[in-house]
C-alpha cells in the first residue's frame, strides 16, 4: 500500500480566503433602528477603528440564515446600546417603569447573540448589549431599577463623555486585567439592568448600590458586558482594544482550523439513539451534532457502539437499551443507524475508516464520522467476528470497559484475568493482522502492560487521562504514559469531569493541564484529545462540539504551532492509525 501523505494534503491549501496580509480584525456592531433608518453612533466605530480594528454596521435582520452568513465575516461582536427590550421575551408582562421598546432590534439580536455565543465569537456588550447578553443566555434583566431599590441615579443628564459615578472591580476579572484598578469611573444612562447572569456568566463589577455593571464569561470565553459605554469616555479604549485583540485570535483559531483536520477520537452519540436525536439540527439533546460540528470547526468524530457490560448471571438483553440478543446483534444495529444517519445528511458528512477518507472529506467540505466499538464484549467470544467489524469501517476497539470481560481485565473489574486472557491474546493478534487499533481505555494496568507487548503496532488509550493529576483508576499513571509512549502509542485526554479532577467540578483549565501533563511525559508526538462527549464527558469552556475551536484559541494564546495543535487535534492518533493499517497491508503482501 502505498503511504498516504495526510499533512502534505491538507498543506497544499484549501481555503485561500485565509491568506490575507495586514488583515485587520472585522468587528460587526449591531445597529440602532428608528423611523426606517439602521444607525449608529459614530463614537462606536471610531473606538473599532482606533483600536485596530475594521467596524461593520449589523443591521436587525429577522432571518437566520442571513445572520449565520453574517457571523461568517466577521471576527467579533459588539452589541451597541439603544431602548428596553420587550418583557414577553423574557416571559414577563410589562412593569409601570418600562420605556420605550424597539421589536425591529429585539428578537434580531437575540438570535444574533446566542448564534454568536455558539460560534465562539468574542463579543462585548454594552449598555443594553449587556441585557441583550443576559436575556439571550439565561439570565435576567429588571426592567426598571428606579423602584425604589437603586441609591443612585443611573441615567445621567449630563454630557456622554463625563463620569458620573463609580463602580467597584472584581481583582480576578478580565476588568481588572485591563485597567488594573478596582475602582472606575464611569457614565450611565440606563434604568434597566441586570439581575441573574445566569450560569455563563459572572459579575465583575457594581455600582455602590449593588446594580450590576459588568460581568465576563465563567467558560474561559472571551465575552464581557458593560453597563456603561465606554466608547463615549477616555478610559473606554481598553475594553476595544481588548475586543480587536480577541477578534484576531479568533480569526487566526478559525484560520488554522481551515488548514488542519481536527478528529475527537470519542464520542458516545449513539447512546442516545433511543431517544430518536436529530443530528442534522441543533439538538440541544446530544452534545454532538452537524451544527455542533461547524460551529466549533470539528471536522470528524469517532462514534462509538458503546456495549454495557453486564453482571454476573445477567443476559445481555437485560442491560441493552434496545432489544436484541447478543451484543453483536447490538453492536450491528448501532451501525446500522449510524449508516442511516449519514445517509440522510449525504451532502454535510460521510463515513471515513482511514485517513485518505478523513482528508477526502474535509476537501469536499464535508463532516466525517468513524466507528468504534467500547467493550469487546461485541464480539461474543468469536475473534473471527472482528472480520465483520473491519468490513464494517470499524477502526478501533476498547476491549473492556466498566468491568471485566472475556478479553480483560478493566480498571474497575474483579482481576478475573490478571491482566488480558488467552482470548483476549488471540483478539488483539487478529486486530494487529486486520489493522484495527487497539485501545486500552477502561484497562486495568496489567491489562494495559500485557496488551503493550502483546501488540505488534501502537495501541492507544483512546479517552483517558493523568492519574497524577486526578487519581482515578481510569487514568493512566506516568509510567503508563512513558511506556506507551515507547511503543508509538497515543494517549487522548478525555473531558469527563470525574477524571480531570477529584472534586468533580472541572473546566477547560484542568483538561488544558492534564494535556500539557500529558505532552511533558509522553512529548507532543503521543498526545490528543477524546472527549467522551455524550458519555458524560465535556467541562465548561468545552461542553459540546460547538466549543472545540475555544481549546485552540487557548493552545494559541500557549504559544503551541500549528503543527503541534494539528497532532493534538486528531494527528498523532491518524499517525497511528495509518501505520496499523499499513502493517496489515504490509502483512497482506
Amino acid at each position: 500500500m502505498d503511504h498516504f501523505d495526510w499533512q502534505q494534503q491538507l498543506k497544499s491549501g484549501i481555503y485561500s480566503h485565509y491568506r490575507h496580509a495586514n488583515r485587520r480584525a472585522i468587528i460587526g456592531i449591531t445597529a440602532n433602528y428608528s423611523e426606517g433608518t439602521c444607525k449608529i453612533l459614530d463614537y462606536y466605530y471610531k473606538a473599532v477603528v482606533a483600536a485596530g480594528g475594521t467596524p461593520v454596521l449589523v443591521p436587525p435582520v429577522k432571518d437566520q440564515e442571513v445572520i449565520a452568513c453574517t457571523l461568517q465575516h466577521i471576527d467579533g461582536l459588539i452589541l451597541s446600546g439603544g431602548a428596553d427590550y420587550n418583557p414577553l421575551y423574557a416571559g414577563e408582562q410589562p412593569e409601570k417603569g418600562l420605556g420605550g421598546i424597539n421589536e425591529e432590534r429585539d428578537l434580531p439580536e437575540l438570535w444574533i447573540t446566542r448564534m454568536a455565543y455558539h460560534r465562539q465569537l468574542p463579543i462585548l456588550g454594552i449598555c443594553r448589549g449587556i441585557q441583550t447578553m443576559a436575556m439571550a443566555l439565561d439570565g435576567k434583566v429588571k426592567q426598571d431599577i428606579n423602584d425604589g431599590t437603586s441609591k443612585i441615579k443611573h441615567s445621567q443628564e449630563a454630557e456622554r463623555n463625563v463620569p458620573t459615578h463609580t463602580v467597584q472591580v472584581a481583582e480576578d476579572s478580565m476588568l481588572y486585567q485591563l485597567y488594573g484598578s478596582t475602582t472606575l469611573a464611569v457614565n450611565s444612562f440606563h434604568h434597566q439592568a441586570v439581575t441573574e447572569t445566569g450560569s455563563r456568566f459572572r459579575v465583575t463589577a457594581t455600582a455602590p448600590d449593588g446594580i450590576i455593571e459588568a460581568m465576563e464569561s465563567t467558560e474561559m470565553k472571551p465575552l464581557i458586558g458593560v453597563q456603561w459605554h465606554p466608547e463615549c469616555i477616555e478610559d473606554g479604549a481598553p475594553l476595544f482594544r481588548w475586543i480587536v485583540e480577541q477578534a484576531e485570535a479568533y480569526y487566526e483559531a478559525r484560520r488554522v482550523h481551515s488548514n488542519i483536520l481536527t478528529l475527537d477520537t470519542h464520542c458516545d452519540t449513539p447512546m442516545l439513539f433511543p431517544q430518536k436525536i436529530d443530528f442534522s439540527t441543533r439538538d440541544e439533546r446530544i452534545l454532538v451534532d452537524l451544527h455542533k460540528m461547524d460551529e466549533g470547526g470539528l471536522d470528524a468524530t469517532i462514534m462509538v457502539c458503546y456495549l454495557p457490560q453486564p453482571k454476573p448471571g445477567q443476559a445481555f438483553r437485560e442491560v441493552a437499551p434496545f432489544d436484541v440478543d447478543t451484543p453483536t446483534a447490538y453492536a450491528d444495529l448501532i451501525f446500522d443507524k449510524i449508516e442511516q444517519v449519514v445517509a440522510e445528511n449525504n451532502k454535510s458528512v460521510g463515513l471515513a475508516r482511514s485517513v485518505e477518507q478523513l482528508c477526502l472529506l474535509k476537501q469536499q467540505d464535508k463532516k466525517a464520522i468513524m466507528l468504534g466499538i467500547e467493550n469487546g464484549l461485541a464480539l461474543n467470544g468469536n475473534p473471527q467476528l472482528l472480520q465483520h467489524f473491519k468490513n464494517r469501517g470499524v477502526v478501533y476497539v476498547t476491549l473492556c470497559h466498566n468491568g471485566d470481560n472475556d478479553l480483560c481485565g478493566s480498571a474497575k473489574g474483579e482481576g478475573t484475568h490478571g491482566g488480558v486472557s488467552d482470548l483476549g491474546a488471540q483478539v488483539i493478534a487478529e486486530m494487529n493482522r486486520l489493522g484495527m487499533i487497539v485501545d486500552l481505555s477502561h484497562a486495568s494496568e496489567q491489562s494495559f502492560y500485557d496488551a503493550l507487548q502483546l501488540s505488534t503496532t501502537p495501541i492507544v488509550c483512546s479517552h483517558s487521562s493523568a492519574r497524577s493529576l486526578c487519581d482515578h483508576p481510569r487514568n493512566l499513571t506516568d509510567d503508563q504514559m512513558k511506556a506507551l509512549a515507547a511503543k508509538g502509542g497515543v494517549a487522548q485526554i478525555t473531558l469527563y469531569p470525574g477524571f480531570l479532577c477529584t472534586a468533580g467540578n472541572a473546566t477547560l483549565l484542568d483538561a488544558l493541564q492534564h494535556l500539557e501533563h500529558a505532552i511533558s511525559i509522553m512529548g507532543i508526538d503521543h498526545v490528543g484529545i477524546g472527549t467522551d462527549f455524550d458519555g458524560d464527558g465535556g467541562v465548561p469552556g468545552i461542553a459540546d462540539a460547538s466549543e472545540v475551536l475555544n481549546v485552540t484559541r487557548h493552545l494559541l494564546a500557549k504559544r503551541y504551532s500549528v503543527d503541534d495543535i494539528q497532532k493534538i487535534w486528531g494527528g498523532n492518533f491518524m499517525r497511528v492509525m495509518q501505520q496499523v493499517q499499513n502493517a496489515a497491508e504490509y502483512q497482506k503482501g
